[in-house]
């Protein structure tokens, strides 16, 4: 079968590998139809495979058809379109079952399909002809009916990114407003914006310098501000940080009230300077860090789509088809989608 693969720093193409089999009665096979590119692929497709790889499966946001079921499984059904989790976790665990499955006890950290380098262990990518999930029950959500695969492929990942960023603090402070500081990786604030808007937050306010970050989240429904992420403009109960830069993880802090919440959906590697911990400390600033749960995340995102307050498509600003994905997928553009023609 052919899988989309990174063979070398900047370098995807498709490669012939051994199509995988049912292993266990729990597994399911799927076929993907619409592939979503995350925020981090093309940081991984730069770096490139490990010293002494040969390369690694790409993609990991996608919905999917089942082409085969273990013979355990009989709550997924061959023909069935479904979301996988993209973090690979049992659901049965201690940690699974308090809605912790990116770090289920049962597969070492970043256990991710298309992520690869992460972990150590390749799993196998989204962007295949077919895909071995085990843990079907567990890790595959069905399709809400009615839904254009292409228009949900972010669900597994990104979406729910940016819903986690948003829903818990708004459940804690119903009218509270959301400022969500963007400074790269843009799509996952777009989507934390879109649901804080979708939850019925008091107020949303998107802070970039990007301008097409800008104008796309104003037709989400949020207000804008163009920034350097030198000087605060105001101070807000939940604030979003979603980027690469550290300045603007200081620029998200300094924004947050007193007794408010700074989420932060980023992955700093080596800040340079130090948080400003004093001032936190004394205005009562929490900062919350870590990866989204995927597997736990997804029903409450679906339900959300499926009441229609939340529309995941309009942050999408690319579609192409499955054979143009290896020129296309290292496209600037703010959300690409890839999907297979299923007729």
């Amino acid at each position: 079968m052919r899988q989309l693969s990174c063979v070398a720093p900047g370098t995807i193409e498709w490669l012939d590998v051994d199509a995988p089999e049912l292993v266990d009665a729990h597994d399911a096979l799927l076929r993907p139809v619409a592939v979503a590119r995350c925020e981090i692929d093309p940081f991984l497709i730069l770096v490139g495979p490990r010293a002494g790889d040969h390369g690694f499966a790409l993609g990991h946001e996608a919905v999917a058809e089942i082409v085969a079921v273990g013979d355990a499984v009989d709550d997924r059904y061959v023909g069935q379109l479904v979301l996988p989790s993209f973090q690979v976790c049992c659901g049965k665990c201690a940690t699974c079952r308090r809605g912790h499955t990116a770090l289920c006890e049962q597969y070492p950290v970043l256990s991710d399909f298309g992520m690869q380098p992460l972990s150590g262990v390749e799993f196998g990518g989204m962007l295949s002809d077919v895909v071995r999930v085990p843990h079907a029950a567990q890790m595959l959500s069905p399709l809400p009916a009615g839904f254009d695969p292409v228009a949900l492929a972010s669900v597994p990942d990104n979406v729910s990114d940016g819903y986690r960023a948003v829903a818990p603090h708004l459940r804690d402070r119903a009218d509270a407003e959301v400022l969500v500081v963007i400074h790269g990786t843009p799509s996952i604030g777009l989507y934390a914006a879109q649901c804080a808007v979708a939850l019925g937050a008091a107020a949303v306010t998107v802070a970039s310098d990007d301008d097409a970050v800008l104008e796309l989240a104003a037709n989400l429904g949020a207000a804008t501000m163009k920034t350097d992420f030198e000087r605060r403009a105001d101070r807000y109960p939940v604030v979003v940080d979603c980027g690469v830069h550290e300045h603007g993880l200081l620029n998200a802090i300094a924004s947050t009230a007193p007794e408010g919440v700074c989420q932060s959906v980023s992955f700093y590697p080596a800040p340079t300077r130090p948080l400003p911990l004093g001032r936190m400390y004394t205005h009562g600033i929490k900062l919350v860090m870590g990866r989204a749960h995927s597997a736990a995340l997804l029903p409450e995102v679906l339900a959300l789509v499926e009441s229609g307050r939340l529309e995941p498509q309009r942050v999408t600003t690319t579609v192409v088809d499955w054979e143009d994905a290896p020129d296309a997928y290292l496209d600037d553009t703010i959300k690409l989608v890839v999907r297979r023609d299923l007729s």
